[in-house]
């Protein structure tokens, strides 16, 4: 009897695993709204060894799709490729503009010093004064103000060489999307030196379009550059076109196509006319590191019409090196550096790397005030 009496209580023991093997509802780490089960294997005590080992061998397999996936793995890439489709269409001339701005921007070689003062009153208006001296001696200088009445915009600016730019910007004055400005140049110390410009631009989430139309004082003629962008998903096609109103001509066109995602852009041009081919690329390998590489060939020569690798790197949150090399052998340095809240420093260096021995290297200096 004592025998018969333990197996029947072994026997009920094996009957409660049933209850203990019913899934209950968890939260899924990625989405809060999606409830997910997942089996769940109790340790009670009321288990026999039989029993647990049982359990354990007939867990989900580790490539089971019930297995929660770690946080920041495929959600991650899913909001990469998200936020690149609900990236802005960029103007035509911005198709490659990350790269452009890499080899291009802030390299200081490009003169012996520069100085630029920003200004911003309490009633919004902006004031910059800039000036630099170039290698030849030459000094050049233009100070400019902006003031804002959305959605309206005035901007006035005035250089060294006597020329006034006065321009009125009005955004979504017309209608959603749709911005123009009007422009204004004259020199003072010159005759019939006007010229008039309205610049009007039309931009939603696939197309962003562009019209430039020019007015010369001087000879009465009328010239216009239209472009336009179409994008999808991360991909973009654009193209413009200049027209001559007097020669009732088309002075230039060129086509372009370009893949951009937050981390990386791809673009291919075709300029003056589809003779000179240019690529380029970007990609912002993580936090700290950028680097680019341009390539141009010239259709007509039939030969390479240059290369361009840049590359930069953030020190910490206020500094930044850059570097660059063309197929010419000449490289630049560039760091930047905020010393405060309001300043800047930058220093640059242009090396002829065929000719260290020569004369030639250039070095120039930058300095930002900001108030």
């Amino acid at each position: 009897m004592a025998m018969s009496t333990m197996l029947y209580r072994e026997h009920d023991a094996l009957q409660q695993p049933a209850l203990a093997h019913v899934p209950t509802p968890l939260t899924s780490p990625v989405n809060s709204s999606t409830p997910e089960t997942y089996p769940q294997h109790s340790t009670s005590r009321h288990l026999s060894p039989l029993q647990y080992f049982k359990n354990w061998f007939t867990m989900a397999s580790p490539l089971s799709s019930d297995i929660p996936k770690p946080f920041g793995s495929t959600e991650k890439l899913a909001r990469d490729v998200t936020r690149a489709f609900t990236m802005p269409v960029p103007a035509f001339a911005d198709l490659g503009k990350a790269a452009n701005d890499l080899i291009n921007k802030d390299f200081y070689h490009t003169s012996q010093a520069t100085l630029d003062v920003k200004l911003k009153a309490p009633n919004g208006t902006n004031v910059t004064v800039k000036g630099k001296q170039g290698f030849d001696g030459v000094t050049s200088g233009s100070i400019e103000g902006k003031h804002t009445l959305k959605p309206q915009g005035t901007h006035s600016r005035w250089t060294t060489a006597s020329l006034l730019d006065t321009k009125v910007e009005l955004a979504e004055a017309i209608a959603p999307g749709v911005k123009v400005d009007l422009q204004n140049l004259w020199n003072p110390s010159k005759a019939n030196s006007a010229a008039q410009k309205i610049n009007l631009a039309f931009k939603n989430p696939n197309v962003h379009s562009r019209a430039f139309i020019n007015y010369a004082q001087a000879n009465g003629n009328i010239d216009a550059v239209v472009d336009v962008v179409a994008g999808h998903e991360g991909f973009l096609v654009g193209g413009e076109a200049a027209y001559d109103v007097q020669k009732a001509a088309i002075t230039r066109y060129g086509l372009g196509l370009a893949y951009a995602t937050p981390a990386y852009t791809a673009s291919l041009h075709g300029m003056q006319n589809l003779s000179i081919i240019a690529a380029s690329y970007y990609q912002k390998v993580n936090t700290s590191v950028e680097v680019g590489a341009k390539a141009g060939y010239d259709v007509q020569a039939q030969k390479a019409s240059g290369l361009e690798l840049a590359s930069k790197y953030k020190l910490d949150p206020l500094s930044f090196a850059k570097v660059k090399v063309n197929d010419r052998g000449i490289a630049a340095l560039a760091y930047s550096t905020k010393l405060n809240a309001g300043t800047t420093i930058g220093l640059g260096l242009s090396l002829d790397t065929q000719k260290l021995n020569e004369a030639g290297h250039k070095i120039g200096t930058s300095l930002t005030f900001e108030g």
